[in-house]
């Protein structure tokens, strides 16, 4: 799925993200999750995903000072895909640019170990957090009030893993910081694989109010000084291995008499039945008694908390949804697809030459009204901007990919004018010249400019498919089609 429609206005101060879907293979599944890229939502958008925010989509509530609720949701004009939306009071953040700003910085995090973030709000007094929605509950649900059955030892260090993973990839990308990590942070997807909600990786408040549930499980030194660092993030993992380990949300301060005490047998959750390995509980045992340490330097890094937890996995090739008891996440069976048109038959074929004889052909066409330009604007900026544009077009001709970028990017950096056109050829020839991702920028960029135009999805269907991101690839060039045909069938009306 491409970027949402109210991706990017022309008007925008943000620049297109630098990559847009940085996603990571899972050594124990093939699972593809199509993230679109990160969008600035209408509010009425979001309202009608909600029902007007109805008290029925609530899924999580917290109070406080830095009171948020989680709505559950569906975007009836984005695939109908289902989201969740946190939803903060605006004395949370009163300043729409801060809290823009960090949504943007975590919007730009793709990774299959995280519920990504592919949202926001900010419209007079509501400030909003669009993510996809998890369907399968959370941790906290499945260790401490199931129904059907208690969480195997297997699955609890995969959850483990999959935490520690998720932490790495954020500290790996500048994330270090994570606020009130705990068991009602750890989601499990369609398929029941655990990822980390996105909201814990942004405050709960523009002061940096971190903690809103009970102080009990906040590290020492926020207690005293009220800042979070990546050592804290440590200590709340720590209690987390806690919580797998007993079955129980246990106050940090209870459990260190038990660890002191080495009394492993006292801590495990009884509802196990003894089904697990008194070593690797040991291992975990001792790795959390490590990641409460009074002293932050004493604590493990994350890059440690994974090499330990990998040693662990002794069922990677069983799904999460078997290990859970849940059923399996259905795939939709794919549309059958009509013969496609010459330019999606070049895309499937990444026959970059032929992709080039029909942009040439196709020249700016499609750019009709995407631009109304006031008399007061043909200044000379304008034809400085438009000569760029038409030096670009002749090296494009000529086949000199990198002059025509250049030319391009004066015409685009000029601000002016906006021309999907122009993000398209670019994006042809960043494939030239071996730039596949920042061809795919230009191609989300086309889109954004004119959500509809079927080139905008062929050319991200190539570049995605020169990132060898396959599925996302065919995903978009039948997206693409789709587009094509209802575009011919309108023009046959």
């Amino acid at each position: 799925m491409g970027c949402f429609h109210s991706c990017v206005s022309k008007h925008s101060t943000h620049s297109p993200l630098p990559t847009p879907y940085d996603t990571v293979h899972s050594p124990s599944h093939n699972a593809r999750h199509n993230v679109p890229s990160f969008s600035e939502f209408s509010l009425s958008d979001l309202k009608s995903a909600t029902n007007d925010f109805s008290s029925d989509h609530i899924v999580s509530e917290s109070g406080g000072k830095a009171a948020n609720v989680v709505y559950k949701g569906r975007l009836h004009n984005h695939n109908h895909r289902w989201i969740a939306v946190k939803r903060f009071p605006k004395s949370a953040w009163p300043n729409p640019k801060q809290f823009a700003d960090e949504a943007w910085g975590v919007g730009k995090l793709r990774n299959h170990r995280v519920a990504n973030l592919i949202g926001y709000c900010c419209d007079g007094d509501e400030r909003l957090l669009v993510s996809d929605y998890m369907p399968n509950d959370t941790l906290a649900k499945h260790l401490f009030h199931w129904e059907n059955q208690t969480i195997e030892w297997s699955m609890r260090l995969r959850v483990a893993l999959s935490i520690a993973e998720a932490l790495e990839y954020c500290r790996s990308k500048g994330h270090p910081l994570y606020h009130d990590l705990n068991a009602y942070r750890v989601l499990f997807d369609e398929n029941g694989d655990p990822r980390l909600s996105c909201f814990g990786l942004i405050k709960n408040s523009r002061d940096g109010k971190s903690y809103s549930t009970n102080l009990a499980y906040a590290p020492p030194e926020y207690l005293r000084n009220g800042r979070v660092t990546p050592e804290s993030v440590i200590f709340s993992f720590g209690t987390v291995l806690l919580d797998l380990l007993s079955g129980k949300h246990i106050p940090p301060s209870h459990a260190l008499d038990m660890i002191k005490g080495r009394n492993i047998q006292l801590l495990m959750d009884s509802h196990l039945e003894g089904n697990f390995s008194t070593e690797e509980a040991t291992v975990v045992f001792d790795l959390a008694s490590q990641c409460l340490q009074y002293e932050p330097r004493e604590r493990p890094k994350t890059k440690d908390l994974v090499t330990t937890l990998s040693a662990l996995q002794m069922k990677p090739d069983v799904p999460s949804h078997v290990m859970l008891g849940i059923p399996k996440h259905e795939e939709t069976p794919p549309t059958p697809q009509h013969p496609p048109s010459p330019f999606g038959d070049a895309c499937s074929r990444l026959d970059l030459t032929a992709i080039h004889q029909i942009l040439l052909m196709t020249h700016y066409r499609d750019d009709e009204g995407t631009n109304e330009l006031s008399f007061q604007e043909w200044t000379q900026q304008m034809r400085d901007m438009l000569e760029a544009r038409k030096r670009g077009d002749l090296a494009f001709r000529d086949k000199d990919f990198k002059t025509s970028i250049e030319c391009y990017s004066q015409f685009i950096d000029g601000g002016t004018m906006v021309s999907p056109t122009v993000y398209a050829r670019r994006s042809l020839c960043f494939l030239f010249c071996d730039q596949p991702d920042a061809a795919l920028r230009d191609a989300m960029q086309a889109q954004c400019v004119y959500p509809d135009w079927p080139t905008a999805f062929y050319m991200q269907s190539v570049a995605l498919s020169k990132l060898n991101m396959t599925q996302d690839a065919s995903d978009m060039l039948s997206e693409a089609a789709a587009l094509e045909e209802k575009r011919q069938q309108g023009k046959g009306h």
